[in-house]
């Protein structure tokens, strides 16, 4: 009778195992997500401030990722970095200005970065993506506008700008002889794969 019992639980915990095994893949297949990567080749982090001189630039040293929790595209968050040392203006003596302690402060701060914290699909292809953005160690809320393109083909582009105010990141200083506007407008072209995963589901 004792070894009845233990053979009937024995049943009853192999039935419950296969239950198990039954089910487990179905939620691991539904909580499967997209990986993407950013393909630097082709990819651009630029910026451009209205001045009587010209004052346009580049950035030779950054890093993006771009990460999924589900294929809903507003799972979507973006991370980017970058080395704010490396600007880029064509000009020697306007890249040493906005790496000093009056603009990027790159020896205090030498990272600039956007970590996404909310993206809303607002047309078939564009997106509003909300963001905390960090320059010369100070953080606030803005806003990156994104158009995506090659929907369902594995790859594509992100191109999108986001402007800022540059005295509320404490840049309060001008360059000499350059009179130089409070406004910064930043443009991301970014190439993103798709590298394992289901593809992005967007809203219709």
């Amino acid at each position: 009778m004792k070894r009845g019992k233990l053979t009937l639980a024995g049943m009853r915990l192999a039935a419950l195992c296969l239950l198990m095994f039954a089910v487990l893949p179905s939620v691991s297949r539904a909580q499967e997500a997209p990986v993407f990567a950013i393909v630097r080749a082709g990819s651009s982090i630029t910026f451009d401030v209205k001045a009587s001189v010209a004052i346009k630039g580049t950035f030779d040293k950054w890093d993006a990722t771009l990460t999924f929790t589900s294929p809903d595209v507003t799972t979507g968050v973006l991370d980017v970095e970058i080395q704010a040392a490396t600007v880029d203006t064509g000009s020697a003596l306007k890249n040493s200005k906005l790496k000093g302690a009056d603009f990027f402060d790159v020896d205090q701060n030498p990272l600039i970065k956007f970590r996404s914290t909310k993206i809303e699909q607002s047309g078939p292809d564009t997106f509003e993506v909300d963001g905390d953005f960090t320059i010369r160690g100070v953080t606030r809320p803005e806003k990156l506008t994104l158009a995506v393109s090659g929907r369902g083909t594995g790859s594509g582009e992100i191109n999108g700008t986001m402007a800022f105010d540059r005295k509320d990141y404490g840049m309060n200083s001008g360059i000499p002889f350059i009179k130089i506007a409070n406004r910064v407008e930043v443009t991301v072209a970014l190439k993103a794969k798709r590298v394992s995963g289901p593809p992005v589901v967007f809203k219709q």
